[in-house]
Parts: C-alpha cells; structure tokens; sequence
C-alpha cells in the first residue's frame, strides 16, 4: 500500500534540478571511472554556497556564451520543459570546453533555471554540490553552470536517447520499444548508480529515483540525473537524515511519507518500484487504469509473491524474451524492495549482484541453454497465471530512433 500514499500526501516542493521532477528532459556527458573528487576529509556538503562553487570540478560560463551556445535559446534548441525551466541543446568544444558555434564542437544539454523562488536555487546548488564532486559511469556528467545576476543554468553531457520513461511508457516511432535485455540492462546500470551514491565513502541518499531520472546513451547505458533532492546520508550513530516530505507520487517509501525520515533504504523502495515498471510496461501511477488497478505496487505485490502468477505482472510486449525462472528471480527482487520493512529490503549492492546473475542468466538463455527456455506468452489470458507455451526467442531488431522530447512526469503539488 505504501507505494499510493504518496497521492495524500503534499510534497513542500517539487524536484527541480535534473531535467525530471517536475521538469521534462534529460540530457549528460560521458564518464569511464568512478570518483569522488574531493578529500576524504572534506564533506560532500560544504555549509556554504561559495565553498560548493569553490571546490566543484566545473567549468563556469557566462551568460552570453551559453546564449551564444544555444542559438539564443532559440525554441527548436529546446530539448525539454518542465517546472526547474528549460533544456537547450548547446555545443561547446570538446577538448577545451569552450563554447563553440551552434552545429559545431560536442552536443551538450544547457538547463535555464526559471527566476522563479528559493527552492529552485537551492535545488541548483545540491546539483553543483554532487555532481560537481561524484564522478561514475551511471551517473550524468554536469560539465558547468553559469551563475550571473539572476541567471542560473547547468551544462550537462547529452544523453541522445532521452529517458527511459519515454521509453517505457511512450508510443510511436521516436520511441524504441524496450526489450527484456535492454532492460536488463538499465535495471543494472541504474543498481549500479545508486550502489555507488549509497557506497562507504560517498553516502548520498538520492530521493527522487524514477524512470524520468534514468537517462540513456547511444548503447543504452543508463545514467542518473536531477540531484536537486539528493541528501547526504547520516552519520555517526545517526539512523536517518530528518527532512520535509518531497518526491514523485507512487515512488516514495512509506515510512519516508509516514515520518518524513530518509535512509539508504527509502532509495532501495523506489528501485523496486521502477524494476516493477520495467517489468509490467505499466506506470507507478496510472489513473486510466480500473481503480483496482491505478497503483501499480499494489496491484502488482499479490503476483509478485506468487511464482505461479507472475506472468499476470509481465509486460505482453516481452512474449518469448525471457525465461520462466528470470521473471520468477525478477519479481522476487522487485518484492524484497517494495519490502514495506525497510529493515527487509536489500541493500542496492545486493541488488546489483543479483542483476548480475540475472543477466548471465540472460546470456546463457540466448546463447541456447535449454535449461532456461523463454517463456512464449504471458499468462496473462492463463486462468492460473501460467504461461501458455514456452519457446526460445527470435533475435531483435532495433528500430530507427531521434531523439524524444521528453514529458513531464507526475509530481506532488
């Protein structure tokens, strides 16, 4: 039931940093290693904003050069809107990072911050202030920012492939249909991301993981974006970092809603939610949906704990991609982390390593292991949930693909 309290309860603010929250695109720049630039003695959070400008590994622009960049934030620039403002796509040098003649140099993403309030600044800072200083393969790259009288914007790598919520729930030929492999895929890069934030040494609680967050690649490799509500994790003989209640409606952990405590575990809730999408191609929240129907992780949670009625949760569009034991081994991991005990959920390197197993699993499917046949059919016309038949899947092609304009997705009020 957790999952839908969400839709009773009023955020303070919404996201507004990453090009999702309330926000529409999504945009980042390729990185190859994992880092935190900075000292170990030196906190993630410095207290105040110049120490945050100070000690981030940015490049700062100014206002007339990413003007310059984006065509004078010309409208057919715009990548995406959403309440954080506007993404334009910019161009700068690749080598020196300098700003470039529009249709020249390396394709970046240019976020404008709408001169709107404080939460907005603040939410722009925390972007600074992470991604300034973290560096890993899943994460988006944050290239610069400008900061001039009232201006405020961001310069991200671009990420072509847009988000995976356009992906996932989108219907038309800009959108590539999600196979069970890329999805595999993007469940683990995206694990991996967060195991890094919750890692030893980092310890950020991300707050706002969802399919708008997860942007893509040229390969798929999916990346995590919009650190306006991420928070340092606690410390010493601290259980929880106490904040106001901010999120996405059907996301959030229910005790992070009940209490407004935050923990490494409230994250580990919303991945289960978002692999639950991965696997059912249905949205968290969905009121077209009958009202038995509208919140996915109640409808979803009966099948989940029932290997004999998982196929009433997975995705029709799967047919004949993955094998009967993959979805059972999914849909068990999806229902550890919507575990409504955070103390039951598993830590987000646990859930990385079963990803692991699940795409070797995946690899030796495809590769003709007859012990793990693909499921042909979803069961879901079954009476008893069962699949139909059962065969190996035939190869995938890829459709041709542009780059989407992003939606924006559902956010507290």
């Amino acid at each position: 039931m957790g999952a839908c309290w969400s839709s009773r309860v009023k955020a303070v603010s919404p996201s507004s940093t990453g090009f999702t929250s309330r926000s529409v695109s999504r945009n980042s720049y390729d990185i190859h290693s994992s880092s935190i630039n900075s000292s170990s003695s030196m906190p993630l959070t410095p207290r105040s904003e110049g120490e945050i400008l100070q000690s981030s590994n940015l490049k700062r622009y100014s206002f007339n050069e990413l003007k310059m960049a984006t065509k004078n934030f010309s409208p057919d620039s715009v990548l995406g809107e959403g309440g954080f403002g506007s993404v334009y796509k910019g161009w700068i040098d690749e080598h020196t990072l300098a700003v470039t003649k529009p249709g020249t140099g390396m394709v970046v993403a240019v976020k404008r911050l709408n001169q709107e309030g404080f939460q907005g600044h603040k939410e722009w800072l925390a972007e600074i202030n992470y991604l300034g200083q973290l560096q890993h393969p899943n994460l988006v790259k944050l290239i610069g920012y400008c900061l001039e009288d009232q201006d405020r914007l961001l310069v991200y790598e671009y990420m072509p492939k847009g988000s995976v919520e356009n992906h996932l729930f989108r219907r038309g030929s800009h959108f590539q249909q999600l196979t069970w492999t890329l999805r595999l895929k993007i469940s683990l890069g995206a694990a991996r991301g967060l195991a890094f934030l919750h890692g030893s040494e980092t310890k950020v609680i991300y707050r706002d993981f969802k399919t708008s967050n997860i942007l893509l690649d040229t390969n798929h490799n999916a990346k995590l974006s919009d650190f306006g509500l991420a928070r340092d994790g606690p410390t010493g003989d601290k259980s929880h970092v106490s904040t106001r209640i901010m999120g996405t409606q059907g996301y959030a952990a229910p005790e992070y809603l009940a209490t407004g405590h935050l923990t490494a575990k409230s994250d580990v809730y919303s991945f289960g939610v978002v692999l639950l999408e991965m696997l059912s191609g249905r949205r968290a929240i969905d009121k077209n949906r009958p009202s038995g129907e509208q919140c996915l992780v109640e409808w979803a949670k009966p099948y989940l704990a029932n290997k004999r009625r998982v196929f009433r949760v997975m995705d029709s569009r799967l047919e004949g991609q993955y094998s009967l034991n993959q979805a059972q081994r999914a849909a068990s991991l999806a229902f550890q982390c919507l575990s409504v005990e955070p103390k039951y959920r598993p830590k987000m390197d646990e859930v990385v390593r079963v990803l692991e197993q699940l795409q070797e699993l995946n690899d030796q499917v495809k590769n003709g292991d007859h012990k793990n046949r693909r499921v042909s059919g979803s069961g879901l016309s079954h009476p008893n949930g069962l699949p139909a038949s059962a065969s190996k899947g035939s190869a995938y092609s890829p459709k041709k693909f542009a780059y989407p304009r992003p939606s924006a997705s559902l956010l507290y009020a």
